[in-house]
């Protein structure tokens, strides 16, 4: 029986940005992830490439409804006649009427930047979409996905478990890994960007994801590691500092808490940030939804 995991470079923003997995067990074929619309051309070529069939594809994958994960989904499900789109129930909604989604992403990033990164989210038809729900099973090959629902990053995010490819693809539940910043020990870090960070979720998504009983996790930022024990015990503290430098800022003015929080993680980052200054973009969405986080969690109960 055949038996393949491929990491796919979506080139979204820069190259080994944000990858996406195509999946081969028997007949089955599953597409991890999407990247945007502006992927498509990258994805056929992939399939093309490893002799995989277009109607082969029995589902494309998206672990959350942010759109380096899942703003390509319409386009790819348009070319793909027999694949089911899978998506955690909350994420769903959102892939079926993708207007909220839109609306929320052009007020972060602008419209000249939202067109030129991800072009018009198109809807997909409901009834080609499934929503397991937490810890639900879907037949793969010979055997099965698991689905883990994994705060924290995210509210519709969930992670897939693997076991026949002794993998778990992780979305942004296990942190970003850029293949450039690893070294002797893997160096991981949390994404806290808007809207729906919560700290205490994603430690707890932390802990499911590594003793979810994969010898791998397959970041979509990027592509695989091995050393979940460190990496486990690396997200834990920098979700803590994350949470620490949040409690911090509740005590200020809103209109400076997030130059504060930037200040504190660029100085937390000072080493990588020499490395790999890229990285700095990052920071900046963590900070926005470190911000974010204060300002509908915090100040909101107050009103």
């Amino acid at each position: 029986m055949k038996s393949t995991l491929a990491v796919i470079d979506s080139h979204y923003i820069r190259p080994r940005f944000a990858a996406v997995f195509i999946r081969e067990e028997g007949e089955d074929v599953a597409i991890i992830e999407t990247g945007t619309s502006r992927s498509l051309p990258l994805l056929l070529a992939a399939l093309e490439e490893r002799a995989i069939a277009r109607e082969r594809v029995r589902y494309v994958i998206v672990t959350h409804a942010h759109l380096d994960h899942a703003g390509g989904a319409a386009a790819l499900m348009g070319v793909l006649p027999a694949a089911r789109l899978v998506a955690h129930p909350r994420a769903a909604r959102h892939l079926i009427d993708p207007s909220r989604l839109e609306a929320s992403a052009r007020q972060v990033y602008g419209d000249e930047a939202f067109e030129r990164l991800y072009g018009t989210l198109e809807p997909v038809v409901a009834a080609r979409v499934l929503q397991p729900e937490d810890g639900a099973p879907l037949p793969f090959g010979a055997g099965e996905l698991k689905f883990l629902h994994t705060r924290g990053h995210a509210k519709h995010h969930f992670c897939v478990l693997d076991p026949a490819a002794d993998a778990i693809f992780t979305g942004d539940a296990f942190g970003l890994a850029y293949q450039e910043l690893q070294a002797d020990a893997p160096f991981v870090f949390p994404s806290t960007s808007p809207t729906d960070f919560e700290g205490a979720e994603a430690l707890a998504s932390v802990d499911r994801v590594a003793d979810a009983g994969a010898g791998r996790a397959m970041l979509t930022h990027f592509g695989e590691i091995r050393r979940l024990e460190e990496a486990r015990r690396q997200m834990r503290f920098e979700i803590e500092f994350a949470m620490e430098i949040s409690a911090a800022a509740r005590e200020l003015p809103e209109a400076s808490r997030r130059d504060f929080l930037l200040d504190r993680l660029r100085e937390h980052f000072r080493d990588m940030l020499a490395k790999a200054a890229f990285i700095e973009k990052d920071l900046g969405l963590n900070a926005d939804g470190l911000a974010w986080a204060i300002r509908d969690r915090v100040d909101s109960a107050t009103r």
